[in-house]
């Protein structure tokens, strides 16, 4: 087997494996590897923009309530703290670094999102936020001599011993190397690609969070997954996000009907909470025997939609829907994990010599529900800590040594002939079972439906797609145990049958591999 060296791995290349790349550079080499072509993340699908306390009429303290309003009680409230305050610094060092805002004359132009008290949402152009992050961010990179970027090459698991981890098994070419770290970032992005419908792109499989795992990581919050409530619902579509920047700017739910209903379910309405819109809409599809509702922009003008949204008009327009004109057909789909890899905010997990950063990571940051848009703000924020950890706690050269020596890695590689047709039953099973309203019986159905693929958790793959099942299936299996275990709803988290929180419901469920499940305050 190849071996090679690299100070810094950084595995996944969205906004947090970027600025976690820069933030190490100085300090030795960095190689950055990714599954698919560098800009394949969901970073570069982000539209509706970047929340930041920078407006006039704004704060970081009504920033900070926002996000815990929006967590349900269960944010970390020094990670809260951390995002809000060194959010508007990683927004001007990236405008320093070539980033373009939209503006209003000469000022940046601040949008408003659900559940956001303030207008404090940055675009570019219009719905293209993630685009110009993931610009600035590899042009930054580029500039920077010693990160090397490696495409196509994805992780098999991670070197990892005594609770101490040393890099990554990579399979390149569908061969094994050994990529010996100081330090190994994660930063894989989320789940979304578990369940059969999703505005996560085709890589989000989790990869980051399976492989913690197997190593002996700590999993925390896995329960809790977030549902975007408007997704694309054309037959002849793929499952595309519309942002909830069009209800920000007045978009309106109708029921096939026609009827507005939102009311109904908040007083807030279309700026209600992902949660509780994606339940609302859910009710409404079942009362109406529908399979979506409607969106409606056609009261905002042509001109306007066309200017702010010209990435989703564009895209639905391919699709012969014209979005000024018609009632857009919408309906939910998995969009963010807020649980993962436990980390602490500096981007430490509980191996030495592994951080995790991004939607991979669980600082806590984002409780039981995140609000939106920030996502990009935590990459940027928490991908420099852990880049900065990454350097300071690296290893010495001495542990290397001690791992190469003991090194022996011989796999024995398997194949599954039907791993696609598995994928499709794994994707069905997580939508319909372990959903947006879930139950006792139905997540029974899915921990024991999900059990019956253990044998491939067994084996060894070197195909993307096999690895990539094997991680889905660790992932969904650890997603639908902790929704089993949490018996109360709380944020994006809703059990029919028992539709309120518990006594004891200030509680994050934890996983590590070989031990029981339990819980941390």
């Amino acid at each position: 087997m190849i071996k090679e060296k690299t100070d810094f791995l950084i595995i996944g290349s969205g906004v947090a494996g970027l600025r976690a790349a820069i933030e190490a550079a100085p300090h030795g080499s960095v190689t950055v590897v990714t599954k698919d072509i560098p800009t394949e993340s969901s970073t570069e699908y982000a539209q509706g923009g970047i929340a930041v306390a920078l407006s006039d009429e704004d704060t970081v303290g009504i920033h900070y309530e926002d996000t815990l309003n929006a967590g349900d009680g269960l944010c970390r409230e020094e990670a809260v703290r951390l995002l809000v305050e060194e959010g508007p610094e990683r927004i001007i060092e990236l405008i320093s670094w070539g980033a373009e805002f939209d503006k209003e004359g000469t000022k940046l132009a601040f949008g408003l999102e659900a559940a956001h008290s303030r207008k404090r949402i940055l675009h570019s152009q219009g719905d293209a936020t993630g685009k110009e992050l993931e610009r600035v961010l590899i042009q930054k990179v580029r500039s920077v001599p010693n990160i090397k970027r490696e495409a196509f090459s994805q992780a098999i698991d991670l070197i990892s011993e005594g609770g101490t981890c040393c890099g990554a098994i990579i399979a390149r070419d569908r061969r094994p190397v050994a990529m010996l770290a100081r330090s190994t970032v994660l930063a894989t992005g989320g789940t979304g690609q578990i369940y059969a419908r999703t505005t996560n792109p085709q890589v989000a499989t989790g990869d980051g969070m399976a492989l913690a795992y197997r190593a002996g990581a700590v999993l925390e919050d896995m329960e809790f997954v977030q549902f975007h409530p408007t997704a694309l619902y054309l037959p002849s579509a793929p499952h595309f996000l519309l942002s909830e920047a069009l209800r920000g700017e007045g978009g309106l739910l109708r029921n096939v009907r026609g009827e507005l209903f939102m009311k109904n379910y908040h007083k807030q309405a279309e700026l209600a909470a992902r949660d509780i819109v994606s339940r609302a809409i859910l009710h409404e599809i079942q009362k109406t025997g529908s399979d979506h509702v409607y969106l409606d922009l056609r009261h905002l003008g042509d001109e306007f939609v066309k200017k702010r949204f010209p990435r989703i008009y564009s895209t639905c327009r391919r699709y012969d829907l014209d979005i000024t004109r018609e009632l857009i057909p919408v309906s939910p789909a998995a969009h963010y994990m807020m649980g993962g890899v436990k980390t602490d905010v500096e981007g430490r997990t509980n191996l030495r010599g592994l951080y995790a950063a991004g939607e991979v990571a669980c600082t806590g940051v984002h409780g039981a529900n995140r609000l939106a848009s920030n996502s990009l703000l935590e990459g940027l924020v928490y991908g420099k800590r852990a880049g900065g950890s990454a350097h300071k706690y690296a290893l010495p050269e001495a542990d290397l040594h001690k791992i190469e020596d003991a090194l022996d890695f011989r796999p024995l590689p398997h194949s599954i002939p039907a791993h696609d047709e598995i994928r499709g039953d794994l994707r069905r099973l997580m939508w319909q079972k372990v959903g947006i309203i879930r139950n006792k019986e139905s997540l029974e159905e899915a921990v024991e439906g999900i059990s019956k693929w253990d044998y491939i958790l067994e084996k060894t793959f070197l195909s993307r797609r096999e690895l990539e099942l094997k991680n889905m299936i660790q992932v969904a299996g650890l997603i639908a145990r902790a929704a089993l275990l949490r018996k109360e709803s709380i944020g994006a988290h809703y059990r029919s049958d028992f539709p309120h929180k518990s006594e004891d419901w200030k509680k994050h469920l934890a996983f590590k591999r070989g031990e029981a499940p339990f819980t941390e305050g």
